[in-house]
């Protein structure tokens, strides 16, 4: 997993403590400028660490709602993340006649709006520790705190920690993950 840590002391810190330290307001992600003036599509086909996602959401036909007007918040999960599901869950998600499911799985990583860091970390603080944030798909995502981070958890029950978070978008904002969310 690729962190860019914000000082050695954290560093030292994360490695002691198994806490996921995430990157605030980076300007590149996978290799590749982030540039505020696209949108999350324009930016998310130059990483090199989104590249299954990208596929994803042009086999799902998602590219013009995620070039839509927005704003959007997307949990971004990198190629590691994908490749961190069963064998074979990728390449049958992106069949042609599963792309209702596809489409499913991948607009549970959207929330309506613009959170950044700071926004998401304010709602989990006034809600003890853990707020429910619905999704484009309908159900919920709960944010809650990871250490001095924050953490994504599915319907399963299932952990994503935000890696790389207040990437800005023309259209919203994109905070990396770790782990692929499931309805």
């Amino acid at each position: 997993m690729k962190l860019k840590l914000l000082t050695a002391g954290v560093c030292a810190a994360a490695l002691f403590t198994g806490v996921a330290v995430a990157d605030h307001g980076p300007t590149t992600v996978g290799g590749a400028n982030m540039l505020p003036e696209r949108n999350i599509i324009e930016n998310a086909v130059n990483s090199d660490d989104h590249e299954t996602l990208v596929a994803a959401v042009q086999a799902a036909e998602l590219v013009d709602v995620l070039q839509g007007e927005g704003p959007f918040t997307v949990f971004a999960p990198t190629d590691d993340a994908f490749a961190k599901l069963p064998d074979g869950i990728v390449d049958t998600l992106l069949e042609p006649e599963n792309q209702e499911q596809l489409q499913t799985v991948l607009t549970y990583h959207v929330v309506p709006g613009n959170m950044n860091r700071d926004a998401l970390w304010e709602k989990v603080m006034e809600k003890d520790g853990a707020v429910a944030l619905q999704t484009v798909q309908g159900e919920y995502l709960t944010v809650t705190r990871n250490g001095n981070n924050l953490m994504v958890m599915d319907a399963q029950g299932n952990g994503a920690n935000m890696t790389v978070v207040d990437v800005a978008q023309a259209n919203g904002v994109i905070h990396v993950i770790d782990s692929v969310l499931m309805p």
